[in-house]
């Protein structure tokens, strides 16, 4: 069972300077939903920005310990435009 916390960790070793917030969704520790801000971001597709977010999990995400995570992710400009919310 994971802790969104640890989750949380690993993504900001990853990506430093990013805001994370993950949420365990069913309370299972295996399904989480994850809002990730990063400069890295910048100038690169969605599909290029997950990857960069399940590079560090995917020891969990092989084994089975993550289920499912569910991403949201912006560079800090666009996060800027959306009005932070």
């Amino acid at each position: 069972m994971l802790d969104p916390n640890a989750i949380r960790e690993r993504i900001l070793v990853a990506l430093p300077g990013s805001e994370v917030l993950v949420n365990d969704t069913t309370g299972t520790g295996d399904h989480f939903e994850a809002r990730v801000v990063s400069p890295d971001f910048a100038g690169k597709t969605m599909v290029q920005q997950h990857q960069l977010v399940y590079a560090p999990l995917q020891d969990w995400l092989k084994t089975g310990e993550l289920h499912a995570l569910a991403l949201k992710t912006y560079s800090p400009e666009q996060w800027k435009k959306l009005g932070s919310r």
